[in-house]
């Protein structure tokens, strides 16, 4: 299982330890002294998370093992589907083949070449974990600070996109151990995340993953979000 659906997955069993603190306002920011281009980025994904319903996108995803100066690239579709309150997330993944999915309140990893099922149940903490999951996609901006402090990291250009670097540091100490910080990338002009960067505590190995072909708002296949798994598929639930 790669790193960070892992971490998803763990991440659904320490959901309770996330912090439930006050979004900031636009003052605080003020006082911060980086008021002006936080803000901008800060409102632009607000706008954003209005209109959002649903996102389809393909992604090539880096993780970095400096142990052993490994790059492991990997790559897949991504959708987003937003039904009512909760958000749908599903990741179709190459090299090697698997399934990820978050819907009714589970996370769930299918693996094909074993034929495996693991399933990770949110409990009551499902809005916690849609959130991180579907993170710089449809989720307010103002309201990263109840997870992570949140810091103006300055402007880049992706590609022909202009975007605002955010560096998000968890403030709960357990999901800090598995990402000690993350830096999101959002597209100025449309309100989200283009590319995303996962630090590893005091090991220097990263996930680095580029969004491309991003089209919002499209309507996605219900069929998307079931996995194709057989009559002998062993499930496991840890």
């Amino acid at each position: 299982m790669n790193r960070v659906i892992l971490g998803f997955a763990v991440l659904v069993l320490c959901s309770a330890a996330f912090s439930a603190g006050t979004p900031v306002s636009s003052n605080d920011s003020k006082q911060a002294g980086e008021a002006q281009p936080l803000e901008k980025v800060l409102d632009s994904m607000d706008a954003a998370a209005e209109k959002f319903r649903s996102a389809e996108m393909n992604f090539d995803a880096d993780q970095y093992e400096s142990a052993v100066n490994v790059h492991t690239p990997q790559n897949g579709v991504m959708y987003i589907r937003k039904t009512g309150s909760s958000i749908e997330m599903a990741a179709d993944i190459k090299n090697p083949n698997q399934y990820v999915l978050f819907t009714h309140n589970k996370v769930q990893l299918y693996q094909p070449a074993i034929d495996q099922l693991t399933v990770y149940d949110a409990g009551k903490n499902q809005e916690a974990v849609q959130s991180f999951l579907v993170l710089g996609f449809g989720k307010r901006g103002h309201d990263l600070s109840q997870q992570f402090e949140v810091k103006y990291a300055g402007s880049e250009k992706i590609g022909a996109i202009e975007t605002g670097k955010l560096e998000l540091v968890p403030k709960s100490p357990r999901v800090r151990g598995m990402f000690e910080r993350i830096v999101l990338w959002i597209d100025l002009a449309r309100g989200i995340s283009v590319q995303q960067q996962f630090f590893e505590p005091a090991s220097g190995n990263y996930r680095l993953v580029k969004y491309s072909g991003i089209r919002l708002n499209v309507k996605i296949r219900d069929d998307v979000f079931r996995l194709k798994t057989t009559s002998r598929t062993k499930v496991v639930t840890p």
